[in-house]
């Protein structure tokens, strides 16, 4: 296995152009698992670590431009307000030590169904910077995530940053695990409310081969919020839209059996989150203090 330490960007770009089978690696929380476990032995790796500008981010009037490379803890303490659904799943993240290291660039690209950015992300909404020799040009999240580990970037491009809209209304992220850190999610589940279009995304994970959105849900919250009038009143959510919601939230799923779960518990818990995580997220929208009940 060859080790390729490119200076700067530019290097970066024509060592993947000149190697398109070199993984990228900097903060090699899943990569050096996967060499060290001996289930992947790549012949080249790519260290990303000397190139500054992955580690940074823009604000601007609508969007966040957030470098590849920027650990879970930059985004919890200094993007807490611009993106609030991603920054409570960083404090999902692992243990400290890996959230000083890890960050989104890496798990899209690894593209793990499980990874705990992705719900945030496609409930957010946003774009892949995905740079080559060729040029640049940007992924919709949405159409990132092409199966089980696979994502949309060619053999030469890397990711450069992801351009993540700022919220505009509450965000809430959730998931089921065995415990609080150090963890693979049984299932996760974002809710993001877009009151300056009045619509709603969600982002679920560890519940189908890939990151999905359920639209369904997404769909038939934001009609009855819309014909509810409860977008203007800020009145509460009926019992019945929040048992639907939750219905179509879990019927989104495609969730299979494995160590972690079974399918039906996969199912059964993300109706679940989705009850809660509407109720925390409609009770920051009407400015009260988060219910720990299910709704």
């Amino acid at each position: 296995m060859d080790f390729l330490r490119p200076a700067d960007w530019e290097e970066a770009l024509a060592a993947k152009a000149a190697h398109p089978g070199a993984v990228p690696i900097a903060g090699g929380t899943d990569v050096m698992v996967e060499i060290n476990f001996d289930h992947r032995r790549p012949e080249y790796l790519l260290d990303l670590n000397r190139i500054g500008e992955l580690q940074e981010w823009e604000v601007g009037a609508d969007t966040v431009r957030l470098g590849a490379c920027v650990p879970y803890s930059r985004i919890m303490e200094s993007l807490r307000a611009e993106l609030p659904g991603l920054a409570l799943a960083a404090h999902t993240v692992a243990s400290p030590q890996i959230r000083n290291r890890g960050g989104v660039g890496g798990n899209l690209g690894t593209a793990s169904p499980a990874g705990d950015a992705h719900p945030a992300l496609l409930a957010g909404g946003g774009e892949v910077e995905a740079v080559s020799v060729r040029g640049t040009r940007l992924i919709p999240v949405d159409d990132f995530y092409l199966g089980v580990k696979r994502n949309a970037l060619a053999p030469d491009e890397l990711i450069r940053a992801v351009r993540l809209k700022k919220a505009t209304g509450p965000q809430q992220f959730s998931k089921v695990g065995t415990r609080n850190a150090m963890v693979i999610a049984v299932c996760a589940l974002g809710v993001a409310l877009h009151p300056d279009t009045r619509t709603v995304r969600t982002g679920i994970g560890s519940a189908a081969p890939t990151p999905i959105r359920a639209k369904a849900a997404e769909e038939f919250l934001a009609a009855a919020l819309d014909e509810e009038g409860l977008w203007d009143s800020r009145g509460a959510v009926p019992a019945p839209v929040a048992r639907q919601f939750a219905t179509l939230v879990a019927a989104a799923a495609n969730p299979i059996d494995d160590v972690r779960g079974t399918a039906a518990y996969r199912r059964h818990a993300l109706g679940v989150l989705a009850r809660r995580t509407l109720d925390w997220t409609w009770r920051e929208y009407r400015g009260e203090e988060r219910s720990e009940s299910c709704a």
